[in-house]
């Protein structure tokens, strides 16, 4: 079994320690997630263990001839060749062999006993190429890119003229064709669509090889990890099972932490008190000192940033009238590329209506005109009464003043009585301490992203137009905005490829695809399992005009998302299988104890202790009954799933 272990990695900037003596082993089996808050120093033990950053101090051990592949979250530079050139990069570990292949070719025209090694050696050089499948590459490299979202029409095209995610995209693919034995992904989702989303999930669920996760998106954790590293405070700590039974089990934890921290700050509050009212009396002076030495010593109990309880409400939304978005026979095209054609949808008061569907389906369009941004179009989008619109844009921090600290820009629209808590809600969407000093104008993009968001829900409003607000957001920090937005008094449309967001807040869903608009009623659930249906009819009516074409192969994802929710089923119930399993033999074990107990001859005259032993051995055969026809029932769930 292939394996990589890491031990004794530390790494200290200035002052500060961003990883204390951190130790784990990864095999091929391995799909763990490494979570911690931003800042946490992830990105940077990813960084070292790949080779890309060298720590103070390191041990890392790795199986021999296995390979491991790293994508960072940012800073990919594209080469000057086309998207398929670049992507074909991921077969460059086949450049030594190719190089030798040259020269030995040339040896092989010299004749004599040169031109009889050469061969030989050539033939085994051929034969290494032929088993890695080095020239078939051509339809694997085809086969990512599709599923990552590229046309035919894009492998030519020069990789630097796509945005910066489309980039990544390609940087993703190039990582993914490396076929390591160890992959390494710093938030590999996070400009991929909804169906780049299930593609990418299902090549990982057949990766032979161990994978180490950092991402900001639940669904696609608990859909892929059975483990989960939390880094806080410079320290690694394991979780077993996905990224929510993680969060459980560390929600449990707070509390205890909680109760002991509460304690830990009154007994500092005391202890300081006594300290600043004997300071000066020397009959005090030596319990004063010892005192300050107890201070000085004690290690202050901190609760983990990224799993703090976050809290943020809007401010009251404004009375509005029940039709709040009419859109009528909407027509939009760029050039000969028609968006919509002949639209129209009503949104009604309260509704929580996700705009999904692939990049470029015009769903930032859409919202952009509905907020007023963009007017180039036919048709009519007509506000209704008493509307007012707060409206996130992807770019929206380009309206922020440069010359502004962040603590000025988010007081700039706070309502007086919000002001005493600007500094929490800061902390909450990622500002703290020192950084509400800084000048807006130093800020990186994601921080501006969160700045101008904050800013628009302090920003009294009943319509919420968002486009993609959890980009820049943690998951502590979704949480927070998906709790507000739950409680929220007003309308909310939103652009989202988040499954977990849209997951826990549509009521109503805009699917955009190459057959135009098509709403569903009901939650995402509920959508997906509509779009599977009709997907399969499409399929399978094609299928009979002997037409396998769009429709069969959309077919197929929606059957591999379908497989992907069965398989998630079936781990849960395998789970459950297991921890039913236990508890049988922990009261079997019991059951036995009371038996041999019971056939004491020292109890035999003893009525009373006789008659509460076999009142105990009733008890525990109902539980013992009990658990066995769950277990049953689990069973033969499970064995369903695996037909």
């Amino acid at each position: 079994m292939r394996t990589l272990q890491v031990q004794d990695i530390n790494l200290s900037f200035g002052e500060r320690e961003i990883l204390k003596n951190i130790g784990f082993t990864m095999s091929e089996r391995t799909r763990a997630a490494l979570a911690g808050a931003n800042g946490s120093g992830k990105s940077t033990l990813l960084k070292v263990i790949s080779g890309s950053l060298k720590a103070d101090s390191e041990s890392i051990a790795i199986t021999k001839g296995a390979r491991i592949s790293y994508l960072p979250q940012s800073g990919i530079v594209m080469p000057e060749k086309s998207v398929y050139e670049a992507a074909e990069e991921g077969y460059s570990r086949f450049d030594e062999i190719l190089k030798e292949i040259e020269r030995l070719e040339k040896d092989a025209e010299k004749g004599g006993d040169t031109a009889m090694n050469a061969a030989a050696r050539l033939s085994v050089c051929h034969e290494t190429l032929i088993d890695s499948g080095y020239y078939e590459r051509r339809p694997r490299i085809e086969s990512v890119l599709f599923g990552l979202g590229f046309t035919k029409n894009d492998l030519k095209r020069p990789a630097r003229e796509f945005s910066g995610g489309y980039q990544m995209r390609i940087a993703l693919a190039r990582i993914l064709l490396e076929d390591p034995d160890f992959l390494l992904l710093d938030e590999p989702t996070n400009y991929l669509d909804i169906e780049a989303m299930v593609w990418l999930e299902e090549y990982l669920k057949a990766f032979d090889g161990g994978l180490m996760l950092v991402s900001h998106d639940q669904g696609f954790l608990d859909d892929m990890v059975t483990e989960v590293y939390e880094l806080f405070n410079g320290r690694l700590t394991r979780y077993s099972g996905n990224y929510t039974e993680y969060l459980k089990r560390r929600e449990e934890e707070i509390k205890e932490i909680e109760k002991a921290w509460e304690k830990q700050k009154d007994e500092i509050e005391k202890t300081e008190a006594f300290i600043e009212r004997f300071r000066y009396k020397a009959t005090k002076s030596r319990q004063v000192q010892s005192r300050i030495k107890v201070l000085d010593k004690m290690d202050i109990i901190e609760i983990p940033p990224h799993l703090k309880k976050l809290s943020f409400t809007f401010p009251p939304a404004p009375h509005s009238g029940n039709d709040v978005i009419a859109v009528e026979h909407l027509t939009k095209a760029y050039g000969e590329n028609i968006i919509y054609n002949d639209f129209s949808f009503l949104v009604r008061k309260g509704e929580r209506l996700a705009i999904t569907g692939r990049n470029g389906a015009g769903k930032s369009t859409l919202l952009r005109m509905i907020a007023g941004a963009d007017n180039d179009y036919k048709g009519s989008i007509r506000d209704g009464a008493g509307v007012k619109k707060a409206y996130f844009a992807q770019d929206t921090e380009n309206t922020l003043n440069n010359s502004n600290t962040v603590l000025e820009e988010a007081e700039s629209l706070a309502d007086t009585k919000d002001i005493p808590d600007i500094r929490n809600l800061l902390g909450a969407f990622l500002f703290s301490d020192d950084d509400v000093f800084k000048r807006v104008s130093v800020l990186s993009g994601g921080e501006k992203s969160r700045l101008a968001l904050l800013k628009i829900l302090l920003n009294p409003s009943n319509l919420l137009l968002l486009d993609e607000p959890t980009n820049h957001l943690d998951i502590n920090a979704k949480d927070m905005l998906e709790r507000a937005i739950s409680a929220y008094g007003g309308t909310v449309i939103f652009v989202s490829h988040d499954r977990h967001f849209i997951r826990s807040l549509a009521t109503r869903i805009l699917y955009l695809s190459p057959d135009g608009p098509e709403f569903f009623d009901g939650d995402y659930s509920y959508f997906e399992y509509k779009i599977a249906e009709k997907e399969k009819k499409l399929a399978e009516e094609s299928h009979k005009k002997g037409k396998p074409a769009e429709a069969e192969k959309r077919a197929s994802l929606l059957s591999r998302e379908e497989a992907n929710q069965r398989r998630n089923r079936l781990k849960t119930l395998e789970r459950t299988q297991e921890k039913l399993m236990k508890e049988l033999e922990v009261l079997n074990e019991k059951k036995e104890n009371l038996e041999k107990e019971i056939a004491l001859p020292e109890n035999y005259s003893d009525a009373a202790r006789i008659t509460k032993l076999m009142k105990e051995k009733e008890e525990i055969d109902s539980m013992i009954a009990e658990t066995e026809n769950k277990w049953l029932e689990v069973s033969e769930e499970a064995e369903a799933c695996r037909e």
